[in-house]
């Protein structure tokens, strides 16, 4: 497997936790604004650059 789709899987990972991390604590109503903000701004990058590398790649194989 190549390590640009590996990185890919990772950062696409680690995005839909940031959201889901997000989420939850919008939900429980626990988090300031600020940290809410930077949570899910830091979390849709990670997904966004996840699946764009992931799209690249893929798209570059075939």
């Amino acid at each position: 497997m190549d390590i640009k789709k590996i990185l890919g899987l990772v950062l696409t990972f680690l995005g839909i936790g940031g959201l889901i991390y997000t989420a939850i604590l919008y939900v429980n109503g626990t988090g300031e604004f600020k940290v809410l903000a930077v949570y899910g701004v830091l979390g849709a990058v990670f997904f966004f650059s996840g699946m764009g590398l992931i799209k690249r790649i893929g798209s570059s194989s075939e």
